[in-house]
């Protein structure tokens, strides 16, 4: 044997060595506990044979408390890059078998490597979490590491899509990383996130909870809104990741991928001519209404646990990609509030980010009232939805189905926030508010001394109805360009994206603005 395949051979050994990454003990607990391994999750994420591993080598530096006499495989954490559907994709995965996947110095290297190749290669990078935090061994090098991620995080937002996979504990500073994502997965009863835990507080505070009601992933998708997506599995979050990357584009300079979805744009649907119940007061699906109208009836929807009363989702029309915002009337009447109104935003904001059209369904009968949203900030925290669907400069298509009222009216894109084309269904009521509170109002001296008031309040409403409880009063002033029968809204609404893709807008030169945050 050669001198040139002895050096092979080293290698190969050397490779051997940490691909068993922390020994098969600990890969075997790994499974016992429900969980994939760090490469098994990359293996799963990327095609077959395209994941090329970078920085296999790299160890640690850290001497202190014996460290100089610990091996951590790869530092705890396997890095590098492949084809997800074909298309280019960097990613990183903790290796909790290795020393808990502690994250030090060089741990942190290795991500912040792939992140800064992701940004100048201009694709998506996806990182799955499973740590035990920072390396306490490695004091304020773990701490610095943190922080060099959080910076990345920072400077690649809106530039390229970051996905993050919590696939166990994640803790401390580790949360905020995923937090400055786009877009955060958690698997049931097996991923966490908590900026202290449930130790921690009980001896704080005294308060007694448990890991999962504490942090787990219907804590964060239901209550905090943290989370966007409740996976099953390892392997369920994994497939779902790969289905969102079919959405997206690659970098904020290209356009979404286009898909044959083999749906007829010309197909219509007579069951949304009889959707909108006789009863104004009546709830109905709106998830069936954006179902007709999409391709394939097919969507994929972030935060479908978290604020109910609006539905935002991706979903394709004749084969583009898109972003829907709606209302839901049979939550909270599809009424906005403080929770609707921040989920509606960042996925305003991601889309406008990365070219993908969108698409406002409004049902709105106005704001949620009360003293706990007033208290809330629900003025400052529904400012941002005017504001960003001001700024937002992709194409803006708005549907009204029924109830557009007052604020809510402009807050759902309407023509003065951008809309690029307004439509509106024959049961569309745009108005200040509604009749009942109108008639209330303009007609109280004329009520209160009737000689019937139930009659003359009845009288008023139905005369304020004519006026202005329909989509007319509205056209007339060109604030909906067109009102469409309600079985023909597909072929119109392709016809309107298809007219509007090719849309530029360019906005004032400026560092940023101020966002109400």
């Amino acid at each position: 044997m050669g001198i040139v395949a002895d050096k092979i051979k080293d290698l190969k050994e050397r490779e051997k060595k940490i691909l068993q990454m922390g020994g098969e003990k600990a890969i075997a607990k790994q499974r016992e506990n429900g969980k994939l391994n760090a490469r098994e999750r990359l293996n799963l994420l990327f095609d077959s044979g395209t994941f090329r591993e970078i920085d296999m080598f790299v160890e640690h530096r850290c001497v202190n408390f014996g460290m100089d006499k610990v091996e951590v495989p790869s530092d705890g954490v396997i890095t590098g890059h492949g084809l997800v559907d074909g298309r280019p994709v960097f990613a990183y995965s903790q290796d909790f078998t290795s020393r808990a996947g502690s994250l030090g110095e060089m741990h942190a290297k290795k991500i912040c490597k792939v992140m800064d190749m992701a940004l100048k290669a201009g694709v998506p990078i996806v990182g799955m979490n499973d740590s035990g935090g920072a390396r306490i061994q490695e004091g304020v090098d773990a701490l610095s590491g943190y922080g060099q991620i959080f910076f990345r995080n920072a400077r690649s937002s809106g530039v390229i899509p970051q996905i993050s996979a919590i696939m166990g504990t994640t803790a401390g500073g580790a949360v905020y990383s995923p937090a400055m994502t786009d877009w955060i997965f958690m698997v049931k009863n097996s991923s966490y996130m908590f900026i202290t835990g449930p130790q921690v507080i009980k001896s704080v505070t005294g308060e007694e909870i448990s890991f999962e009601d504490l942090g787990g992933a219907m804590a964060h998708n239901e209550k905090s809104g943290v989370s966007h997506f409740a996976c099953e599995s390892d392997e369920d979050a994994v497939a779902q990741i790969k289905k969102l990357l079919s959405y997206i584009p690659a970098n904020n300079m290209e356009d979404p991928p286009f898909a044959d979805t083999g749906d007829d744009p010309g197909r219509t649907d007579p069951a949304l001519d009889t959707i909108i119940p006789d009863n104004p007061n009546q709830s109905y699906d709106m998830k069936k209404v954006i179902a007709s109208i999409v391709d394939n009836g097919e969507i994929f929807e972030p935060h479908q646990y978290y604020a109910k009363n609006i539905i935002v989702c991706f979903a394709r029309l004749n084969g583009r990609s898109i972003g829907i915002i709606a209302n839901q009337p049979e939550n909270l009447a599809g009424c906005l509030d403080i929770d609707a109104s921040d989920k509606a935003t960042r996925f305003i904001r991601f889309c406008d980010a990365f070219n993908i059209p969108i698409l406002t369904i409004a049902d709105v009968p106005g704001y949620l009232p009360g003293s706990n949203q007033e208290w809330g900030g629900i003025i400052r925290h529904g400012a941002k939805l005017l504001w960003c669907y001001s700024e937002a400069t992709v194409p803006k298509l708005l549907l009204v189905t029924r109830k557009d009222y007052g604020g809510s009216y402009l807050a759902m894109c309407s023509k003065d926030l951008g809309a690029d084309m307004a439509f509106a269904w024959p049961s569309a009521q745009i108005a200040v508010m509604g009749a009942g509170g109108a008639a209330n109002i303009i007609h109280k001296k004329e009520i209160d001394s009737a000689a019937d008031p139930a009659g003359k309040r009845k009288e008023k409403i139905a005369e304020y109805e004519d006026l202005f409880s329909n989509p007319y009063c509205a056209a007339r002033r060109g604030y909906i360009d067109a009102v469409i029968v309600p079985s023909r809204t597909r072929p119109r609404l392709i016809d309107a994206l298809e007219i509007m893709c090719s849309k530029r807008e360019i906005s004032p030169p400026k560092k940023h603005g101020n966002i109400p945050l």
